[in-house]
């Protein structure tokens, strides 16, 4: 194998830059110059615009990981390891794991060998992870979703089931599979998005579908559960091609190790004001309130997105990954910061007065979009007609059992 490899970096189809892994596992990204020197470019992230808005073009090489913004392409946790071991890649070395995941990545990217070599050849420092036949390409998974939750890239089929691609590629549905840990996360996070929707905040298409539905589900995932949870990508339109997409932490140059720190939500909110307006940091603020009012503890870095419809400027994306986590972590708090605390109860109208004032938001917009979302989720019975499960150490819980604990944490922010 050459001492050097390089990755080409593609937005929408067209190339715009390279990955260049160096001896001793150094690897750099830049831009091509075509792509500089482009003044209608398409947009590949914030992370790469100065204050001005002006490119970022130098950059730091990189030690095993890739930069930040690549870096949380890849999926994380078991999901990571399960497609590294597909691809017969070590999955801490990120530049040939995005080297074989990235014909499908997040957004409008595509990666690929710039000697089109499909995927990574065998190594001899990585052993442990060599196929045994450096052509063997049966079973490579070659897509990436990121975060930890084992999921899978799906087309839906014009009979209502759901089928996963060979190598994982061209799917525009999200597949979530049963939880070993969490029992009934899918039918959690059904309920959370439903719940979502029905009190008017942007939630793409979901669904609650049986395995059984489900064809081209590799086997040995250990999954445990009857159903998964499903949700129609908001970075694959039925028409006119992807649309591009980063996570926060992308935007903050965090590794998804990060996610949790570095940032608080007053950080998000200066973002989205001065990126989206008032139409975007309204739609924050009501997934904030939700958030809080339903338990969800997981909302970090990574669980908030931006789209670019333009191709150029920013938009909030859809929601996504709203889980009451109380159900299965009674104690559990606010991913990140607001203002000084991560207690849930920390969400009160003085607070968020504050929280305006230290994000440069519009006061009036702040407290009035506070009150209506919790006029709107605290006037719905829908709580007692949604399914949410609680671990108790005893398997599933009756929905007797689950909405105290809903009811619970509401009174506890009224």
């Amino acid at each position: 194998m050459a001492d050097i490899s390089v990755l080409d970096v593609q937005l929408y189809g067209h190339p715009i830059g390279t990955i260049t892994r160096f001896p001793g596992d150094r690897v750099l990204f830049a831009f091509s110059d075509a792509y500089v020197a482009d003044g209608a470019r398409p947009t590949l992230s914030l992370s790469y615009k100065d204050a001005f808005g002006a490119l970022i073009t130098e950059a730091k090489p990189t030690q095993t990981r890739l930069p930040p913004f690549f870096s949380n392409l890849l999926p994380e946790g078991a999901m990571r390891d399960y497609l590294a071991a597909r691809a017969r890649v070590n999955p801490a070395r990120e530049f040939f794991l995005i080297w074989a995941l990235g014909l499908d990545l997040p957004g409008a990217l595509t990666i690929k060998s710039a000697d089109g070599d499909t995927l990574p050849p065998a190594r001899d420092d990585d052993a442990a992870h060599k196929r045994t036949d450096p052509t063997e390409e049966d079973g490579v998974l070659r897509f990436s979703l990121a975060g930890v939750q084992l999921k899978f890239s799906a087309v839906k089929q014009a009979t209502g089931g759901l089928t996963i691609p060979a190598e994982g590629v061209g799917g525009s549905w999200i597949v979530k599979l049963p939880s070993t840990t969490h029992l009934g996360l899918p039918e959690n996070e059904f309920a959370m998005m439903e719940l979502a929707r029905r009190i008017g905040i942007h939630v793409p298409e979901t669904a609650l579908v049986p395995l059984a539905k489900i064809k081209g589900l590799p086997a040995g995932i250990g999954a445990a559960g009857t159903r998964a949870f499903v949700i129609k990508r908001f970075d694959r339109p039925q028409t006119g091609g992807p649309i591009h997409s980063e996570d926060l932490a992308q935007v903050f140059r965090l590794y998804p190790d990060d996610k949790y720190g570095k940032i608080s939500y007053r950080n998000i909110a200066q973002v989205l004001w001065i990126e989206t307006g008032e139409i975007g940091t309204t739609e924050f603020i009501r997934r904030l309130v939700f958030n809080a009012l339903i338990g969800n503890g997981d909302m970090h870095a990574k669980n908030w997105s931006l789209t670019y419809p333009d191709r150029i400027h920013a938009q909030l994306a859809p929601a996504y990954d709203f889980i009451s986590t109380i159900a299965y972590i009674p104690n559990d708090h606010l991913a990140l910061s607001f203002v000084d605390s991560k207690a849930f109860e920390s969400l009160t109208l003085d607070q968020f007065v504050r929280f305006a004032a230290k994000s440069g938001l519009p006061r009036t917009l702040t407290i009035d979009t506070v009150k209506d979302d919790f006029q709107a989720l605290t006037s719905t019975c829908v709580f007692r007609r949604l399914w949410l499960p609680r671990s108790s150490g005893r398997g599933r819980a009756s929905p007797d059992e689950i909405d105290p604990c809903i009811f619970e944490h509401l009174a506890g922010d009224t």
